[in-house]
């Protein structure tokens, strides 16, 4: 399916809040990949990780799936483990061109695409749940209760994949990677003024937490295993692996 160049905010004078509606959705693709340092390698990750961590007969959740690149990756990665992908989105226009995506797809496993508030979703019979950029938009109040559901959810040593934009507690190293964030969407072709009108969109809808504060919510649940495997800037992917029978015995 083809995408569209992301020129929004080349053209708004002055951007209301960010959102996830059919404007963003048609350059969804070339936004995120010109936007969010080492995007694709993420992408490309979870599929490793899911065919790792994948159980059979299981389900197997992207949450906040846009439109769909974790879903594809790791419906691809899935192979012969009898598993289904739940996809589940609150946009419609995400929701209706993930629907687009799909059908192009050749890769077998089911794909039950939802477009609902993940908030609102009952999480069962899980081995893998990935929020891709996912929690940085849900109210920080909401977060742990989120949180909480996908453990609940995870069957033993099920694994939880979660990427976000972070901040720092140093403020001169917040700054300094904020910078080279402006700098690598330049790079990729922003203009200064796009950067600065995304930026003033998105800041009262995306708040980003420290990898500290991810950590503490993470140990909280009772999770046994969580780390970082991937970080450009203020960018991460972490992982969390819910206790298994291996490690009660």
């Amino acid at each position: 399916m083809s995408q569209a160049k992301d020129n929004i905010y080349r053209h708004e004078q002055s951007p209301a809040d960010f959102v996830f509606d059919d404007k963003v959705a048609a350059v969804f693709s070339d936004m995120i990949s010109r936007s969010v340092p080492g995007y694709a390698t993420i992408v490309s990750m979870i599929g490793v990780l899911t065919e790792r961590y994948a159980q059979e007969n299981s389900c197997c959740y992207d949450l906040g799936c846009s439109l769909g690149a974790a879903t594809l990756a790791m419906r691809h990665h899935l192979g012969m483990k009898n598993c289904r992908i739940i996809a589940i989105d609150n946009s419609v226009a995400m929701v209706e061109r993930c629907r687009q995506v799909l059908a192009e797809d050749t890769a077998v496993a089911p794909v039950e695409l939802i477009c609902g508030d993940i908030r609102d979703v009952e999480i069962v019979n899980a081995s893998v749940v990935v929020l891709n950029f996912t929690l940085q938009f849900i109210k920080p109040e909401d977060r742990l209760a989120l949180l909480q559901k996908i453990h609940a959810g995870l069957l033993p040593g099920g694994m939880l994949i979660l990427s976000e934009k972070i901040c720092f507690r140093d403020p001169a190293l917040d700054a300094l990677f904020i910078e080279m964030h402006h700098r690598f969407k330049r790079l990729n072709g922003y203009s200064e003024l796009e950067v600065s009108r995304k930026r003033a969109a998105i800041e009262k809808v995306l708040i980003p937490e420290t990898i500290a504060e991810h950590e503490s919510r993470i140990a909280q649940l009772g999770f046994s295993s969580f780390d970082v495997w991937f970080q450009c800037f203020n960018f991460v992917s972490m992982v969390a692996v819910k206790q298994g029978q291996q490690d009660r015995q």
